[in-house]
């Protein structure tokens, strides 16, 4: 078959977040970042600005779904929150292709009946190694979060660990899951990102070590492939 003919995949991008500033300018929002992840996927994307309050009516209405990072907490009182996790319980409920990604990682694991707070031991910034059970594996991943899945729900897998964040990937079903990490940030925007919450939002020793580890090699064309894979429903987890 052709590769024009070759049947899309709808991915639904929900949006839990604004990136804004220079940064958003430079490296655009949360839903390009993926679509830059997936370039050369046979994906057609549509965007559901969730920190609207605009949602999908049904899992169905797409063929995958990706739930974005974002700058809030899944704890704060906003009015799109509840109506997210309803949303994401029919999700997954679903077996529709999903991936959470940060953020995401943690409404999901809320929505169903985890637990998700600041994380006493602060910040996770940089090139991290985690242990990946799912595919036997370590995989070394960028990260940017203080906030963590302290209780994953029931009836959840464990797939990503570390020392520092023992729930970094859990799995709803082989074909629904999150993880903390961001496969979708490049060296370029965390470098950016770092630099511009050094001394405000993260303590100078916390980003220049952050900054130092970026000098390894990473995985995040790996993952972002594995993770196509899934949305294509080509593998499952």
């Amino acid at each position: 078959m052709s590769a024009d003919l070759e049947r899309k995949t709808t991915v639904g991008i929900i949006q839990t977040g604004r990136l804004g500033g220079s940064l958003g300018v430079k490296y655009g929002e949360y839903p390009q970042m993926f679509m830059d992840l997936f370039e050369g996927e046979p994906f057609d994307y549509i965007v559901y600005p969730a920190i609207e309050g605009k949602l999908p009516k049904h899992p169905l209405e797409c063929d995958a779904w990706v739930i974005t990072g974002s700058k809030h907490g899944v704890y704060e009182d906003f009015d799109w929150i509840k109506p997210l996790e309803v949303f994401i319980r029919k999700l997954i409920a679903s077996g529709q292709p999903t991936v959470g990604v940060c953020f995401g990682h943690q409404i999901m694991a809320q929505a169903m009946g985890g637990k998700v707070e600041k994380f006493s031991g602060g910040w996770c910034v940089g090139r991290i190694s985690y242990a990946d059970i799912a595919n036997n594996a370590e995989a070394n991943l960028l990260a940017f979060h203080q906030d963590q899945v302290i209780t994953p729900p029931k009836n959840t897998d464990v797939w990503l660990t570390s020392d520092f964040c023992l729930n970094a990937g859990l799995k709803y079903s082989p074909t629904c899951f999150s993880l903390q990490p961001h496969p979708e940030h490049t060296l370029p925007f965390l470098v950016d990102l770092i630099n511009q919450r050094r001394g405000i939002q993260l303590s100078v020793e916390v980003a220049d070590n952050g900054l130092a580890s970026l000098a390894a090699s990473n995985d995040q064309q790996q993952y972002g492939g594995w993770i196509a894979e899934i949305l294509k429903g080509e593998r499952r987890i």
